[in-house]
């Protein structure tokens, strides 16, 4: 098994409750990038208007392909907390199959920038969100 598939699998295995909850699991990792995707399989649970699914919960899935794009590519980082999360809602993002990316545009040693964008099953962009984050790093040894 190679490098990057045994990390997807890894992280799959260990990841938040909540990610599973909404039917998510990494897909790829981008390490030059410094990038991932998450795919999510959301049913009607988690919407409101029979298929449109809530904002809180839209935003959940960008923080989490943002913030995981930080923790796949900087070893020393242990927690990222998020300062900022700015949430675009273009398009309705309805329940089943999604497509989430999440990518650092800058990276500090105490601070993150990153985006994320949602995409549905016809590939149209239906969300963005930006987001300023906190590192803790572990101690240097």
């Amino acid at each position: 098994m190679n490098h990057k598939k045994a990390m997807i699998e890894k992280i799959n295995l260990r990841g938040p409750k909540f990610i599973g909850m909404l039917g998510g699991q990494l897909v790829d990792v981008d390490t030059d990038k410094t990038a991932c995707t998450f795919e999510f399989n959301i049913n009607n649970d988690f919407c409101h208007s029979i298929d449109i699914v809530q904002g809180g919960f839209v935003t959940a899935m960008l923080d989490a392909a943002m913030s995981h794009a930080i923790f796949i590519c900087d070893q020393a980082v242990l927690n990222v907390s998020s300062l900022e999360i700015k949430t675009t809602y273009l398009a309705p993002t309805r329940a089943g199959k999604l497509r989430v990316e999440g990518w650092v545009i800058k990276q500090s040693y105490k601070t993150a920038f990153m985006e994320g964008h949602v995409y549905n099953q016809d590939n149209e962009l239906t969300a963005t969100a930006s987001s300023v984050a906190k590192l803790l790093r572990a101690p240097k040894q």
